[in-house]
């Protein structure tokens, strides 16, 4: 089935870059992703053979700058090509943002800020020899976050970390949800530097830093039997005295910390995923009734006024969707004011929310026949009832944020 993108680049205003790379990936994500996704979702598989095409067709190195041999997608570009690929398979476009964030926040992020001269020349060494891998030998590189606590969200230090010793560093610690476990060559991981075991643990002393995911020490674990987002195989990954290199940190030291708090639209690059899932529910709706879906009997349902005001109200559930999260995406910068980071919430609950509003509206629209598991569109509704629980912007967080900066302004408290 030919698929329109997901925005028009004439309408949306797309730059030749991003139309092009959102067609490369629409098509490759159509012909090869869609046949295989639910396979993956019913195997609780990993989707090796989805990241072998990404290799072959250029793609691991999208937000790798130009400069270095990558595509040079900056934040939005990779966002709406990404949209693309979860249209198609959200377990492989929901993993894919872990490999792509060590490349963005290495590359695009950083390359925005203020760097001296020395810390700069630094870093460029640093990420180099990622990108290279992944250039040259197809690595793939996962971003291991949440642990269970507030680190994730941003409120506390992460409990993962990594002690200075001659000629590296000593990992220590557990993440969990850890998409990619057992598959990504390395672990992008997210700790906090240590300069002695009793060291406060401080979130400015953030380090990023890349475990091979063959050193001795790393351990996955546990099974991964979920409700949704199957095929991500998001186990428990174990670090346990770990020696990594310092050659291997993705940057220096404590340059992390000040990046997420002026990149918070960093945050957003879950929703790309649900922002695909949105659309493909409309997509197969419209195809069921006109009856054009693949393996269905050729049974038109589209001239029953029921169906024609139900697909309104999904058209209408999506265009809203859209237009608020490509604003949102489209003024991402640097330290936003409080207007664009309002709005960059409110994005992040919407697409979330809505995604799977829109797989109800799907099936009760489709009716019964869709629960089937030989059809997507089961699979749509439970992959995005799991976008709202996501950290570090779960629907509530964002809502609770929303709540609060519309109600105060910097600096301001109740009396007691």
């Amino acid at each position: 089935m030919t698929l329109s993108p997901i925005f028009d680049p004439h309408s949306w205003k797309l730059t030749r870059q991003q139309a092009d790379l959102c067609e490369r990936v629409r098509e490759l994500a159509t012909e090869r992703f869609a046949p295989r996704a639910n396979v993956y979702d019913r195997d609780a598989t990993f989707p090796t053979e989805n990241y072998r095409d990404l290799a072959d067709a250029g793609l691991l190195g999208i937000c790798i700058p130009k400069s270095e041999g990558g595509n040079g997608a900056d934040l939005k570009t990779y966002m709406l090509a990404a949209a693309e690929l979860g249209r198609a398979c959200g377990a492989t476009a929901l993993t894919f943002n872990m490999h792509v964030s060590s490349c963005l926040w290495t590359g695009d992020l950083l390359d925005r800020l203020e760097m001296n001269a020395v810390i700069r020349a630094e870093h460029h060494e640093m990420r180099r020899v990622h990108y290279r891998r992944i250039l040259d030998e197809g690595a793939v590189y996962a971003q291991p976050f949440s642990e269970g606590n507030a680190a994730a969200a941003g409120f506390k230090a992460f409990g993962t970390t990594a002690l200075k010793v001659d000629g590296g560093w000593l990992i220590n610690g557990r993440k969990i949800f850890a998409s990619l476990a057992g598959h990504a060559d390395y672990y992008g991981t997210l700790c906090t530097g240590l300069s002695a075991p009793d060291d406060s643990h401080l979130r400015r002393n953030t380090m990023y830093i890349a475990v091979p995911s063959d050193a001795e020490g790393v351990r996955v674990e546990g099974t991964w039997d979920t409700m949704g987002m199957r095929g991500t195989v998001s186990r428990t990954l174990v670090f346990k005295d770990v020696f990594v290199a310092d050659r291997e940190q993705l940057m220096p030291r404590g340059v992390y910390a000040a990046a997420a708090s002026r990149w918070p639209h960093m945050f957003m690059t879950l929703t790309p995923t649900y922002m695909g899932i949105a659309q493909a529910c409309h997509d197969f709706t419209v195809a069921y009734l006109r009856g054009e879906v693949p393996g269905t009997p050729p049974v038109k349902r589209r001239m029953y006024p029921t169906k024609q005001i139900a697909v309104a109200e999904m058209q209408i559930m999506l265009e809203q969707t859209k237009a608020l999260w490509f604003q949102a995406i489209s003024e991402a910068r640097p330290d936003p004011g409080k207007s664009e980071l309002m709005r960059a919430w409110a994005a992040q609950h919407t697409v979330m929310e809505n995604a799977n509003k829109l797989a109800q509206l799907a099936i009760r629209t489709c009716g019964g026949q869709v629960i089937m598991r030989s059809l997507p569109v089961e699979r749509f509704y439970r992959d995005s009832r799991c976008g709202s629980l996501m950290l570090p912007w779960t629907a509530e967080l964002c809502l609770d944020m929303l709540g609060k900066a519309a109600l105060y302004e910097s600096g301001e408290a109740d009396d007691d």
